[in-house]
C-alpha cells in the first residue's frame, strides 16, 4: 500500500538531486508488479483510478530508504490512465460507453475507461512531467520492494538514492502560460522566426526541459539569431533536444543548468555548416518540402521535425508558406497506433481527438486547424492542419484552400468527400503542364455492369518522354505512370498509336472537377519490376487450393540455404546486399567487392561484418515471423488494360525489363495471379500468360501486367476487388505452386457510401476521421481469419473464413464508404492460436495441446488479474504448412552458426598495435595517390564529415521507436531497425524503417555529391576530396552521440567513394 502519489520533475539544489511535485493525489493505493507492466491503483469513495506503466516506458528507478520510503519512476512517456468503475458508479460509467452509438454486447459491460489524466489538477502536468513517486505506508516493505524490482529483468537497474521533496513557489501551469505568452508577444520573443519558436516550444511540450528553464534560454536564443543567423539558431535549438540528459541520480547537475545549456546552444550554432545541411538540400531539390509534425496522444501534443518530405499539390501551391502547414498524427503514448481494446472504453480518448480536430492546435502563437488527409494517411492515422496566412493580398484559411482544389459541393458522403479532397494531399512529384488541347476524353470499357478500364488511361510516347525527362530520374524510362491530374487519378500507359503530346483520360478516372490544376503529378512509375513475396494469408490459400506443403517447405529451405552462404565469401555478401537493396547509397556492396579485389576481407572489419549479419538477421526474422518467402519465379507489377483488344478472356500479357537482365515476356501457359490482401480463396486465380504479335503496340510496354478487356467479368475485380488505378498484382510462374483447383472469386455487392443528405463540411470530415480511428477493425478481422483458417480442416474454404473475408472487404471499403463493419457478425472464436502467431520466441507448447500462455504470463500475474475477463492467448502446435514453416527455422542456432562461420574466416582480431582493415586500406590509398595533392581539401573534408554526422545523429533520434533515445549507428547504416527483441517488426517499425532508409539514403547521396563536386561545380577534384575525407575519418574522432558513443560510418561511406575515384583515375 502507498499513501500518496505525486507527479513532477527532478531538479537540483546545490548539486543535490531533489524531487519537485506538480501534482498530488492523497488517495491510498496499491502497487501491482506484473510480468510486463506495473500498475498503481488509487482508491476513492466514488471512483477509483488506475495508472498502467509498461516496463519499456521506464527510463529510471529510484528508491528511498526507511526514513523516506519512496519509489520514483522516471518515464519516457506518460503512462496509461484509467477510471475504474466501482459498484455505486456503474450507471455513470456506462454512460461513457456509447461510442458512435455502436456497441457490441461485451462493450456494454466494460468497467474500465481510458482517460487523458487522473483529475482536473493533473491536466497540463500529465503531458510533460514524467516522474511518478509513491510513498509507502509501511517503511518495512522497502527491502522487499527493492528485491522484487531487482528480480524483474525488463526494468532498469534500481538506484537507492535518498532525495528530498521541494515544493515550488509557482504552479507548473503558470510556467507554461508564461512561456506561451513570451513566445506570442511581439514585444518580447514573438518577433523570432516561427521555425525557431517552434523548436523552443518543442523543448517544453516534449518534456525535455521545464518551461521555466526554456523561457530562461530565450535571451541566448535571441542573441544567436543576431550573431549566427536564423537557420543556425534554429538548428542549434533542434539539436539541443537530443543533447539534454534526463535528470536523475546518475546525471551531473551542472549539465542541466542554464550555463551548460546555453553553452550547448552556442556550440551548436557555432559549428553549424549550411553546405550539405537539410536546408542546403532543399535549395537544390524542389520536389521536397520541410514539414513540421505534431503527434497527438491521449495525454499530450508532441512536436517533431522539421524533416524533408516529398511535396503535394497543396504545399506546392504555396511554396513560401510551408511552415503554415503541419502533419498531425494521432497515436498512443509510445507512438504506436491507438488500437481497439476489448477490456476498456476509449470513448474519452476519441473525444479528446475529436476536440483537437474540431478545435485548434496553438504552437508558439500560431493557431493550426484541420485541413484534410490522403487515403494512405488515414490508415496511418495522420492528417494535415494549417494556419491562416496572407497570399497575394488574400487571407487563406483551410476552407479557402479546399475551395481552391475543386468543386466538392455535390458530394453527400463525408468519407467519399474526404477521399476526393485527399487526392491533393498524396505525395507526388510535379512534372509538366498539359494544355487542354492535348487532353482527350476516351470512353470506359463497360460490360455487365462492370468497368474493365476502371482507373486507367493512355499517354503518347512524346508526352511520356517529356514527363520523364522533367523528373531528371536516372532510372529506366517507364511505360506506365500512376498520376494525379486535376480531379483525375489512376494509371496511364503508353500507346504508340497516339501522336504528339496527348493525354487520354476516362470518366472512371475523374473523381471531382478541379480548378486550374493541369499539371501531371507522379505517384509512381513502372521503371522496374518489384520482387514477389509469399505471405501467410496467401500461403494458406495455396495450401487449401491443393499446393503441396512440401513445395512450400522446399521454397523456404532454399531461401534459408542461400542465407547460410552469405557470409562465406565477399562476393556472396555483396550480391546479397544488392538483392536486398541494403547499402545502395553507401555503396557497401561495391566496397566489399573492391576490398576483396585488393586482398582484404570485409569480415576483418566489425562494422562491415555486422552490417551483413544484420541484413541476414532481418530477412530471417521476416521469414520466420511473417513467412515472407521471396519467389525467384514470381513478380509484382502495376496492372493496366489491353487497349488493342488482342488479349482474350483469361489471358494476360506480362513483360519485365531492366538494364541488367534485358527484356523478358512471360509465356508458356498457366500462371498464378493474385493481389494483396488475399483472404478469400477466390482471390487466387489461374490464367494464361501469352505473348503478342511483333507489330502490336503492346510491345512498347514493360514492367506491367496487361489485363484483357474481354469476357464476362474483368480479372482485376476478381482479385480482392482490385482495379487499375495503381493497384499492384502478383504473378507466380513456379509450377510447384500451381493450384490443383480454384475457387469462384468473391462478388461483393457495391455498397453506396453513407449519405448525410447535405453538403459535407469540415467538421463532418474531421468526425469521420475519428470514427475511422475508433471503429477500424481490419487488423482484428485478419487476425481472426488467420486463426480460424488454421483450426478448420477446410481452412480458408470454411464458411466462417469466407464470412470473415467478406467482412474484411467491408472494412477495407470503410475508408471510402463511411460504413464500418458490423463486428456482431463475426464468427465465434476462442483464445487458442497456432504457434506461428506467437509474438515472441518464449512460448512453451505441448504437442497439439493448448497449455502455454503468451510470453510467460499466467493467471498469477498481479496486473493481468486486474482484468479478470481478459483471457490470455494460448498456443498450440499447428500441423498446417504455416506451422511447419515456422518451426523449420531456429533463429538462435542459425545466427550462432553464421557468426561462427564468419568469425572463423577472420584473419586478424585487431588488438593493441594491430592494423585495422581501414588502416590497411589507407596504406593502399597512399600508394595509389602518391603524386596527388589532397591536403588543401582537408578543411572541406571536415565540413562534409561534420554535416554527414549531424544528419546521421538527427536520423538516429528522429526514427527511434523509443523516446529520448537513439537508434544505433549500425541500424541506420544497415537500414534495419531491430525494434523489440524477438519477432518481426510491427507496422510502425516497418514504416519507420522505410522512412529512415529514405532519409539516410538521401543524406548519403548528397554527401557523395559534395565529395564529387569541386569549387566550380565540376568533378575535377573528386579524388582529392575523397582522399582528404578518408584521412579525416581515420585520424580524427567522430561526433559523440549520447548513449551511443563516437560515430564511425563516415569512414565507410568515403572509403567506397575513394576506391571508386581511384578506379576512375587508374583508367584515365
Amino acid at each position: 500500500m502507498f499513501r500518496t502519489l505525486l507527479c513532477g520533475l527532478w531538479d537540483y539544489e546545490q548539486s543535490q538531486l531533489v524531487f519537485v511535485p506538480h501534482f498530488r493525489d492523497f488517495r491510498r493505493g496499491e502497487l501491482k508488479l506484473g510480468q510486463k507492466s506495473l500498475a498503481f491503483i488509487l482508491h476513492g469513495t466514488d471512483s477509483a483510478s488506475r495508472i498502467d506503466v509498461p516496463y519499456y516506458f521506464i527510463d529510471g528507478v529510484v528508491t528511498g530508504n526507511y526514513n523516506n520510503p519512496t519509489l520514483s519512476l522516471t518515464l519516457k512517456y506518460p503512462p496509461k490512465f484509467y477510471e475504474v468503475a466501482v459498484a455505486s458508479d456503474i450507471t455513470h460509467m456506462l454512460s461513457h460507453l456509447m461510442i458512435a452509438a455502436r456497441m457490441s454486447d461485451y462493450q456494454r459491460n466494460l468497467k474500465k475507461i481510458r482517460v487523458p489524466r487522473i483529475g482536473e489538477a493533473h491536466e497540463g502536468v500529465a503531458s510533460t512531467c514524467f516522474v511518478y513517486r509513491i510513498t509507502l505506508v509501511d517503511h518495512t516493505k522497502m527491502e522487499r520492494l527493492y528485491q522484487v524490482l531487482a528480480s524483474i529483468k525488463s526494468i532498469p537497474q534500481t538506484v537507492p538514492y535518498a532525495t528530498s521533496l521541494v515544493n515550488t513557489q509557482r504552479s507548473f501551469a503558470t510556467d507554461v502560460d508564461n512561456l506561451t505568452a513570451v513566445l506570442r508577444n511581439i514585444d518580447q520573443f514573438g518577433q523570432l522566426p516561427f521555425r525557431l519558436r517552434y523548436q523552443v516550444q518543442r523543448l517544453a511540450w516534449n518534456g525535455i526541459l521545464p518551461p521555466a528553464t526554456v523561457a530562461a534560454l530565450l535571451p541566448t536564443v535571441d542573441r544567436l539569431v543576431h550573431q549566427r543567423g536564423e537557420i543556425a539558431a534554429t538548428d542549434s535549438v533542434r539539436q539541443l533536444a537530443d543533447q539534454v540528459p534526463f535528470s536523475g541520480p546518475e546525471t551531473d547537475a551542472r549539465s542541466t543548468q542554464l550555463p551548460a545549456l546555453s553553452a550547448l546552444l552556442e556550440d551548436n550554432a557555432g559549428s553549424f555548416v549550411f553546405d550539405g545541411s537539410t536546408y542546403d538540400y532543399l535549395r537544390s531539390h524542389s520536389s521536397y518540402v520541410l514539414v513540421h509534425r505534431v503527434t497527438v496522444t491521449p495525454a499530450s501534443n508532441y512536436l517533431e521535425g522539421p524533416s524533408p518530405e516529398v511535396g503535394n499539390r497543396v504545399l506546392r501551391k504555396y511554396p513560401e508558406r510551408g511552415d503554415y502547414f503541419i502533419r498531425v498524427t494521432f497515436a498512443d503514448e509510445d507512438g504506436e497506433q491507438m488500437r481497439f481494446d476489448p477490456q476498456s472504453s476509449l470513448h474519452d480518448i476519441y473525444e479528446r481527438f475529436k476536440g483537437v480536430l474540431n478545435g485548434m492546435i496553438s504552437i508558439a502563437g500560431r493557431g493550426y486547424t484541420f485541413l484534410g488527409f490522403s487515403h494512405s494517411s488515414l490508415r496511418s492515422q495522420t492528417c494535415w492542419f494549417m494556419a491562416p496566412f496572407v497570399h497575394n493580398g488574400r487571407l487563406i484559411h483551410a476552407q479557402e484552400v479546399i475551395r481552391g482544389l475543386g468543386d466538392f459541393s455535390h458530394i453527400r458522403s463525408p468519407a467519399r468527400c474526404a477521399a476526393r479532397i485527399g487526392q491533393a494531399f498524396s505525395d507526388t512529384t510535379r512534372t509538366v503542364i498539359v494544355p487542354e488541347s492535348d487532353i482527350s476524353k476516351i470512353p470506359d470499357v463497360e460490360r455487365n455492369g462492370r468497368t474493365f478500364s476502371d482507373g486507367v488511361g493512355t499517354i503518347s510516347p512524346e508526352l511520356l518522354k517529356k514527363v520523364w525527362q522533367s523528373t531528371l530520374s536516372r532510372e529506366l524510362k517507364p511505360s506506365a505512370l500512376q498520376i494525379r491530374f486535376g480531379g483525375y487519378k489512376g494509371m496511364v500507359s503508353v500507346d504508340t498509336r497516339l501522336e504528339g503530346e496527348t493525354l487520354c483520360l476516362r470518366e472512371s478516372m475523374r473523381k471531382f472537377d478541379a480548378h486550374d490544376a493541369m499539371e501531371i503529378e507522379i505517384c509512381g512509375a513502372n521503371s522496374r519490376s518489384l520482387p514477389m513475396y509469399l505471405n501467410r494469408p496467401l500461403i494458406k490459400i495455396l495450401e487449401d487450393l491443393g499446393v503441396s506443403p512440401d513445395a512450400l517447405l522446399d521454397l523456404q529451405a532454399d531461401v534459408i540455404e542461400n542465407l547460410r552462404t552469405i557470409t562465406i565469401s565477399p562476393i556472396n555478401a555483396a550480391s546479397f546486399l544488392e538483392r536486398s537493396h541494403v547499402g545502395k547509397s553507401t555503396r557497401t556492396p561495391f566496397l566489399i567487392r573492391a576490398l576483396s579485389y585488393l586482398g582484404f576481407d570485409f569480415r576483418d572489419d566489425y562494422l562491415l561484418r555486422d552490417t551483413v549479419e544484420m541484413a541476414v538477421l532481418a530477412q530471417l526474422r521476416d521469414l520466420k515471423h511473417r513467412s515472407r518467402i521471396i519467389m525467384d519465379q514470381g513478380v509484382t507489377l502495376y496492372g493496366i488494360m489491353d487497349e488493342t483488344g488482342i488479349l482474350e478472356e483469361g489471358e494476360i500479357y506480362v513483360v519485365t525489363e531492366s538494364r541488367n537482365r534485358g527484356r523478358k515476356v512471360l509465356t508458356g501457359g498457366k500462371v498464378v495471379i493474385t493481389r494483396a490482401p488475399a483472404m478469400h480463396p477466390g482471390d487466387v486465380q489461374v490464367v494464361k500468360a501469352v505473348d503478342v504479335p511483333a507489330d502490336s503496340s503492346l510491345n512498347a510496354l514493360h514492367n506491367c501486367i496487361v489485363f484483357s478487356a474481354k469476357g464476362e467479368r474483368d480479372l482485376p475485380s476478381m482479385l480482392s476487388g482490385g482495379d487499375l488505378d495503381g493497384d499492384l498484382y502478383n504473378v507466380i510462374y513456379d509450377a510447384r505452386l500451381m493450384p490443383t483447383t480454384t475457387y469462384k472469386p468473391a462478388d461483393y455487392p457495391r455498397v453506396p457510401p453513407l449519405d448525410i443528405g447535405r453538403e459535407v463540411n469540415k467538421e463532418d470530415i474531421a468526425n469521420f476521421f475519428v470514427e475511422f480511428l475508433a471503429t477500424d477493425r481490419l487488423g482484428q478481422i485478419s487476425t481472426i481469419h488467420q486463426q480460424l483458417a488454421d483450426q478448420h480442416p477446410e481452412g480458408t474454404l470454411h464458411p466462417d473464413c469466407v464470412k470473415l473475408a467478406g467482412m474484411a472487404s467491408t472494412a477495407v471499403d470503410f475508408s471510402k464508404t463511411g460504413i464500418p463493419v458490423d463486428m456482431d457478425e463475426c464468427p465465434r472464436h476462442n483464445n487458442l492460436r497456432p504457434d506461428f502467431m506467437a509474438h515472441g520466441p518464449r512460448v512453451l507448447i505441448e504437442d497439439g495441446v493448448a497449455l502455454a500462455v503468451e510470453a510467460e504470463e499466467d493467471d498469477d500475474d498481479p496486473v493481468s488479474a486486474l482484468d479478470p475477463d481478459a483471457r490470455p492467448y494460448r498456443y498450440y502446435e499447428s500441423n498446417k504448412v504455416l506451422g511447419q514453416l515456422y518451426r523449420a527455422i531456429d533463429e538462435k542456432s542459425f545466427f550462432e552458426e553464421m557468426q561462427s562461420q564468419s568469425r572463423s574466416s577472420v584473419t586478424i582480431e585487431p588488438g593493441l598495435g594491430s592494423q585495422t582493415l581501414m588502416d590497411k586500406l589507407w596504406d593502399y590509398v597512399q600508394r595509389e595517390t602518391l603524386l596527388i595533392q589532397w591536403e588543401h581539401r582537408m578543411e572541406l573534408a571536415r565540413e562534409i564529415r561534420e554535416t554527414y554526422e549531424a544528419n546521421l545523429e538527427d536520423t538516429m533520434y528522429q526514427f527511434s521507436l523509443s523516446a529520448h533515445s537513439a537508434l544505433s549507428e549500425l541500424e541506420v547504416f544497415s537500414g534495419t531497425i531491430l525494434g523489440k527483441a524477438g519477432g518481426a517488426q510491427n507496422r510502425r517499425a516497418r514504416e519507420y524503417n522505410s522512412a529512415m532508409k529514405e532519409r539516410f539514403d538521401r543524406d548519403v547521396a548528397y554527401t557523395v555529391e559534395r565529395i564529387g563536386r569541386d569549387d566550380n561545380g565540376g568533378a575535377d577534384e573528386a579524388l582529392e576530396t575523397s582522399v582528404a575525407c578518408l584521412r579525416v575519418a581515420l585520424t580524427e574522432p567522430g561526433k559523440r552521440v549520447k548513449r551511443v558513443g563516437a560515430l564511425k560510418s563516415f569512414t565507410y561511406v568515403v572509403a567506397a567513394v575513394c576506391l571508386f575515384e581511384i578506379e576512375r583515375f587508374q583508367e584515365r
